[in-house]
């Protein structure tokens, strides 16, 4: 008789629930985070399991590489993609678990991407530089409003970079602030620069995504990042999966003419969101047909619609250059 597994995980327990081909329960616990726990509860049902499917958390690591480790088939549930009985009064954590095992036995759990081990690290080392970039931005806007509003002179963020730099305000409890954001700011400068060339020393573009440096704008930590947050390019069926996992899709309703409501915007990748935006505005100044299409969205729009259609154009070219391993044809996408 074939069971059925589903795990609703949280950030320091977990509820374990084992189904049979009827729906029956045949185990239902509540367990702490620790692998071995998980193993020993499920080793007596090991033979008959067809399948185990883990609930979708910010913590599925541990879980899911223990479980693969000891052999287990593993499917991570897209808990955005579940949808529940809309009349539900009640919920509660077994019933999450049981529902997760009822949907794997049914056929129809909607599974997300186990990315592979052996690059995950470095991917989310990618990440935290970005974190670091983001931490960086916000300090030098910090200090440059602070000149700005006390001496009404605007410094260029160039000039605030410089090492040797020293804002020129008159009181003293002002300079000391700007002094203590400028130090954030060059502790941080100096992470992203150490993040960066780790990350370049554990990880080359596979042949197959060489081919994203075709892109003018698109250098090596760009094109790092788009590999290794796409990973593999076939998991997409189409370009629209592909450009609605990069965040370049409209969300809203449209119903004669009028908004009707919204979609889930933050369904997807935010960090293929940000890399491709990154790339427009580079393409957008070294690549004159590019120019030229953000020109034009930009004087119906505005400068912001008209870079994240550009954004969108190059994911979608990135999805065929990748399918086909084509180079960048800027004629072809902006003409």
């Amino acid at each position: 008789m074939a069971l059925y597994c589903g795990i609703d995980l949280h950030s320091n327990n977990h509820v374990v629930v084992v189904i049979d081909e009827e729906d029956w329960r045949i185990v239902e616990k509540r367990l702490p985070n620790d692998i071995a726990a998980t193993l020993h509860l499920l080793e007596p049902y090991r033979s008959n399991l067809a399948g185990l499917v883990v609930e979708s958390t910010f913590n599925w690591y541990w879980l899911v590489d223990g479980l693969m480790d000891a052999g287990y088939t593993v499917k991570l549930a897209n808990t955005a993609a579940i949808q529940q009985y809309q009349g539900l009064k009640h919920t509660e954590d077994r019933y999450d678990a049981f529902f997760l095992a009822h949907l794997l036995r049914l056929g129809i759990l909607p599974t997300g991407y186990i990315y592979p081990r052996a690059q995950r690290a470095v991917r989310d080392l990618l990440r935290r530089r970005l974190q670091l970039v983001h931490t960086r931005a916000q300090q030098l806007i910090t200090v440059q409003s602070q000149i700005w509003r006390s001496t009404g002179v605007r410094v260029a963020s160039n000039t605030i970079r410089r090492e040797d730099f020293a804002p020129a305000l008159p009181n003293p409890h002002e300079k000391l602030a700007a002094e203590s954001h400028l130090a954030v700011l060059r502790a941080a400068a100096q992470e992203v620069e150490r993040l960066e060339a780790a990350a370049l020393q554990a990880v080359q573009l596979r042949p197959e995504f060489t081919i994203l440096k075709t892109i003018k704008g698109v250098g090596p930590v760009l094109g790092l990042t788009i590999m290794l947050e796409t990973g593999d390019i076939h998991r997409f069926p189409s370009v629209g999966d592909y450009s609605s996992y990069c965040r370049l899709v409209k969300t809203e309703r449209l119903s004669n003419g009028k908004k009707k409501g919204a979609g889930n915007a933050k369904a997807g990748n935010k960090y293929l969101s940000w890399a491709f935006s990154e790339a427009a505005h580079f393409c957008v100044r070294y690549e004159p047909a590019a120019k030229r299409f953000y020109e034009r969205k930009r004087k119906k729009t505005n400068g912001i619609v008209a870079i994240r259609a550009t954004a969108h154009k190059l994911a979608r070219a990135s999805y065929y250059m990748l399918k086909d391993q084509a180079p960048f044809d800027a004629k072809r996408l902006f003409g």
